[in-house]
């Protein structure tokens, strides 16, 4: 049995709005004039021209031609879609382009078998369907409220509208919505019916959970037509980085002190943390040193889903410390540039009296003693004198 490959060619194309037998404004391109209908695509655009990515394609409707069911369709109409990215990611954009040749075409078996379009051809069109989404990629924080946004249009009222959303997480598909017009029954929560009868098929996350993440994806059924676009959710949480000393620390030569920064509440688990040491005197060296005596404590879960970190060091400095500063620098995704948080040493001599301390104890002590030995021995009685 021979197999017959589908082969792929990039060709230059334009996208053009206007009338039927409007001049293409790129003549050496191949033009999909694209004319008035009730699918208005030019509504959803943001941004300009210059921020638009579009890609053109033949569309199979299936072995059987159907026609489909709007004024001047027919059994053997072309079809195309086209999809319009935002190269920001504000939207995309599906949306289904007939064309109705002037000399109706037999039945197309396969692919190969299609009309071609030639270089310079101007191909007439009419919006019939379109899908959109403005969140096509989402970062949210957890224990969020979060809207997944779908919308659609079609040129004709459908009773066999059918809207579904899937969520795709860990190589597990889960059906989370599902609506059919036809039977007016749902299945599922998080979709408005009444919303979808206004075209819009949005998805309403109530809390953000560490389960929320994964990829959904808003399907629309419209026979003969589907189409469906698919959304990242990915859950961020920056850390908040504290230190358990003052910005200004000040010990005396040899004196061990435990410095902790603790990176809390983040997701997900990748996090970067560093302390750096730096001299401030003028003319030395800018350049911070890494320190390599940092110990990490293991990652602490949270309630909450959001994880927890420490780094800490024993400072035990010399004189020649006396005016660095030491630098916490914590690097994380959902953070667009590390946070730091630094302290400065201060380093005083020993004090010079200390060695005389012990010798003046032991001879307070023995004044001590000698004081209440003294007040513990009797004194002797007095005599009493009269006369004879």
């Amino acid at each position: 049995m021979k197999v017959n490959e589908t082969k792929y060619q990039l060709r230059d194309a334009g996208l053009q709005f206007g009338q039927p037998g409007d001049s293409p404004l790129h003549s050496e391109l191949i033009t999909f004039l694209v004319t008035a209908s009730k699918v208005d695509v030019r509504r959803y655009f943001k941004g300009g021209l210059d921020t638009l990515q579009c890609e053109l394609h033949r569309h199979r409707m299936g072995g059987t031609p159907v026609r489909w069911p709007s004024l001047g369709a027919q059994e053997h109409d072309n079809w195309f879609t086209c999809t319009l990215r935002h190269t920001e990611g504000l939207f995309v954009i599906t949306y289904f382009l007939r064309h109705s040749p002037s000399v109706p075409n037999v039945v197309q078996p396969d692919f190969q078998q299609w009309v071609p379009v030639a270089d310079r051809d101007t191909i007439t069109t009419t919006a019939v369907m379109m899908v959109l989404s403005h969140t096509p990629s989402v970062e949210v924080g957890l224990m969020k409220e979060q809207t997944l946004n779908c919308e659609f249009a079609v040129d004709h009222k459908s009773a066999h509208l059918t809207v579904e959303w899937h969520l795709q997480r860990k190589g597990h598909r889960s059906k989370l919505f599902s609506y059919s017009s036809h039977t007016g029954q749902s299945e599922g929560s998080g979709v408005s019916v009444k919303a979808i009868a206004k075209g819009d098929a949005s998805l309403k996350i109530p809390l953000t959970r560490e389960t929320s993440e994964g990829t959904y994806v808003c399907s629309v059924h419209v026979p003969p037509i589907s189409s469906s676009h698919s959304m990242a959710l990915q859950l961020m949480e920056p850390p908040r980085v504290s230190l358990n000393v003052n910005s200004q620390v000040s010990l005396s030569e040899g004196e061990l002190q435990r410095v902790d920064c603790e990176a809390a509440g983040f997701y997900p688990l990748d996090v970067h943390m560093e302390w750096l040491k730096e001299s401030l005197t003028p003319g030395a060296s800018r350049m911070p040193e890494v320190l390599k005596v940092v110990t990490f404590s293991n990652h602490r879960n949270n309630p909450d889903g959001t994880y927890s970190l420490t780094a800490h060091f024993l400072l035990k400095p010399t004189l020649q410390d006396s005016g660095y500063r030491y630098t916490c620098r914590v690097s994380h995704d959902a953070l667009q540039m590390p946070i730091r948080k630094s302290f400065t040493l201060s380093v005083t001599e020993k004090d010079s009296y200390l060695w005389y301390i012990p010798p003046i104890l032991t001879i307070l002590g023995i004044l001590g003693f000698l004081l209440i030995r003294r007040r513990a021995v009797p004194k002797a009685p007095k005599g009493v004198y009269g006369r004879a």
